[in-house]
């Protein structure tokens, strides 16, 4: 099938003055209205599904009480006497959201003093904890205010400061990159897209979140990938401009010739990236939902960005943007290159696949951790009052457990309390506690972090126990933490099977084989393996924590895990549409299956190799972080794209092509009718066609 360019197209082209007043006006736009998207996501935690039990509980003695389960705040007051210690109660009870102050003990050598405040059921945790960061600022280096309360402000307020941390050193190494990759005047496109991409997405986030409460962890998201996107396809479709101004010159034809080829494989990449992290919203915490919201956005945007303000460059720029082409002909290095590994498929392509199923094996050893303490910066008053309180004050090794019980008499609630006290793990707790409504409250702590084995069991066993006329719920950050590993177990297979179909359906429309988007996803499979070997590797073994600043706490956080291994796979698709994009281009006119393979190598490997490197930069700057968690994400993206761009596309994608031939393009006779009724294919773009018109493939 042939077809024109989309009307469109041809406007940009045509009209590329008028195009770029309207840019501006709409970079105005979402800069007004999206700009302020940032101080508009609230949500900073989302690690639970919200009707987990352990959520439910927390409701149920909040809706008793008035009041939160557990104190979010705690004031560290050295040497105090009775005085001082009655002040910092009474302002501290003062404080909007505090529902009640208590004294929380003294240090084993009594150097020091702490008062927990309980927040208000329904209170802002956020607000509650500046107010008391406000409140005893200008006190003496004798109060230090921390809590879970303040942990979460300082996590959000840190990784804020990070993520700009992150830009200004990220954005002069990104700026002479592409000064080097793309070359004088040219440099300024990635700059412009990539403004246009952040800035439009920041416009649509914030409407989405009018309907749903994104976690403002989504931001980071948006920055590095809307950056990193908008310079991979900027350098793909300027490639490709290059080399049909080679060929007809400063003409429409070039532009539309670029966008017709290189234009359809950045909209099939942006699709690729796109489905692969929409799947992260299957899972029902807020968290994974709104990065999944955020990256699906955001490449849909950066493509949209791409396909608009790239022509519209090529028409007002045209002969400026030339450049000697490199190692893209055949007497290119990629060229020889490639033809190198065609020599000996068999023996590259098993080398490769054993080199990268060794840097796998540590994932086989990963044990998950949860988000604690460690995760908040050492220079951080809440880190310092955890560790103080780890080191000073009396540790009972234990982790909490809170059930929450609404029963039908007294002695029903002893009986449970007496069968739960016999769980194993379980130590001596309190007396159930009556909280009206027929509501009690039973601390029952176990042995072990909350992330061990003896927490995780007594909180499985608590949750098994019966008895007639009690409907017990069960919190704490055990139970919190096995909440979120039943959510993960339960929608990883849809997850994941939703991810492979939806990137075999997209791979079969771009290439009509069923061959080449298995090895697709087979490939990426074990560039996720990689990753996850790296993050075990780095966090869970506690290495280069000096380079990295970050405490290991035994494991990797699962949920940033998910989120790494679905952008490492969509990543690693998106360079693989544009390496077999060109390859199928290539062997429409090609007499040979490897000199296609090679030809298509020669033409992308520069470009993949460089927006790769380019992209680990633009998402690798997430382990400047000091929040491990956000720095794991950067970690084990870059650490992918990485060894997909070098590994992957340059050893074994060709060698596997070269074994397998013509077979890489076969697909069942009934398929190769339904995909040329749907009319979806490439066709080769030649020096002499006229504007709006393709030579049919053969």
């Amino acid at each position: 099938m042939t077809r024109a360019p989309g009307a469109a197209a041809r406007h940009v082209i045509d009209h590329p003055r008028r195009t770029l007043l309207v840019l501006a006006l709409f970079l105005v736009v979402a800069g007004v209205l999206g700009g302020p998207v940032a101080g508009a996501l609230n949500s900073s935690g989302g690690f639970v599904p919200e009707d987990a039990d352990s959520v439910r509980a927390t409701e149920r003695l909040e809706s008793a009480t008035g009041r939160a389960p557990s104190p979010g705040l705690a004031i560290l007051v050295e040497d105090p006497g009775e005085s001082r210690l009655d002040d910092i109660s009474t302002r501290l009870a003062d404080l909007d959201g505090v529902a009640g102050v208590a004294p929380g003990g003294s240090s084993q050598d009594d150097s020091s003093r702490l008062v927990l405040g309980t927040l208000a059921a329904g209170a802002e945790s956020d607000d509650v904890a500046r107010a008391a960061l406000d409140e005893f600022a200008d006190d003496d280096d004798d109060v230090l205010v921390g809590g879970q309360a303040v942990a979460s402000l300082q996590i959000t307020e840190t990784v804020g400061k990070d993520l700009a941390r992150a830009e200004l050193l990220a954005a002069p190494l990104l700026l002479v990159l592409s000064l080097i990759l793309f070359g004088g005047r040219a440099a300024l496109l990635p700059v412009v897209v990539g403004i246009t991409t952040v800035l439009g997405t920041f416009l649509a986030l914030t409407g989405v979140n009018q309907l749903y409460g994104l976690s403002v962890f989504a931001l980071n998201l948006v920055i590095g990938l809307g950056l990193g996107l908008a310079i991979d396809y900027t350098l793909f479709l300027l490639a490709r401009y290059r080399e049909e101004l080679q060929r007809q010159g400063t003409t429409p034809g070039a532009i539309l010739a670029t966008m017709r080829a290189a234009g359809r494989t950045v909209a099939f990449s942006a699709a690729t990236v796109a489905t692969a992290l929409v799947t992260l919203t299957v899972f029902p915490m807020n968290f994974l939902k709104s990065m999944g919201i955020a990256g699906a956005i955001v490449a849909v945007v950066a493509a949209a960005a791409s396909l608009v303000v790239t022509p519209m460059f090529f028409a007002l720029m045209g002969a400026r943007l030339a450049r000697r082409s490199r190692d893209t002909g055949a007497q290119g290095r990629w060229y020889r290159f490639a033809h190198a590994v065609l020599r000996r498929p068999g023996r590259i392509a098993a080398a490769t696949a054993a080199v990268m199923l060794v840097l796998s094996v540590p994932s086989l050893r990963t044990e998950w951790a949860p988000i604690d303490e460690t995760v908040v910066p050492t220079d951080q008053s809440a880190r310092v009052v955890s560790d103080r309180l780890a080191e000073e004050y009396a540790s009972t090794g234990t982790t909490p457990i809170t059930v929450a019980m609404r029963a039908d008499s007294p002695e029903k609630v002893a009986e449970y309390a007496a069968l739960a006290s016999a769980v194993p793990g379980v130590q001596t707790g309190t007396e159930p506690l009556a909280l009206g409504n027929d509501t009690w409250q039973l601390a029952l702590p176990a042995g072990g972090r909350p992330a061990g084995p003896v927490a995780q069991q007594a909180v499985g066993d608590l949750r098994e126990l019966r008895v007639d006329g009690v409907d017990a719920l069960v919190a704490g950050p055990a139970a919190a933490f096995v909440d979120q590993q039943a959510a993960i177990r339960a929608n990883l297979p849809l997850a994941i099977g939703l991810m492979v179909a939806l990137t075999l359906i997209v791979l079969w429309l771009m290439t009509g084989s069923v061959v080449l988007p298995i090895k697709a996803v087979v490939m990426n499979t074990l560039t996720v393996g990689v990753a996850l070997g790296a993050l075990t590797f780095v966090y869970q073994d506690g290495r280069l924590t000096g380079l990295l600043g970050y405490t290991p706490n035994g494991g990797v956080e699962p949920t940033d895990f998910l989120v790494a291994a679905a952008l490492v796979f969509a990543l690693s698709t998106d360079y693989g549409v544009f390496l077999l994009g060109r390859i199928k281009e290539e062997r429409e006119s090609s007499e040979s299956e490897n000199e296609a393979v090679a030809t298509g190598l020669a033409r992308t490997g520069a470009v993949v190799t460089s927006a790769a490197l380019l992209l680990a930069v633009a998402i690798g700057a997430f382990s400047t972080s000091s929040i491990s968690f956000i720095q794991q994400i950067g970690v084990a993206t870059a650490v992918g794209v990485l060894v997909d761009a070098f590994i992957v596309r340059s050893l074994l994608v060709p060698s596997l092509m070269g074994l397998l031939g013509a077979w890489n393009w076969w697909s069942p006779a009934w398929l190769r009718r339904v995909h040329e009724r749907i009319g979806i294919r490439e066709s080769p773009v030649r020096a002499d066609d006229p504007p709006g018109v393709r030579t049919p493939a053969r």
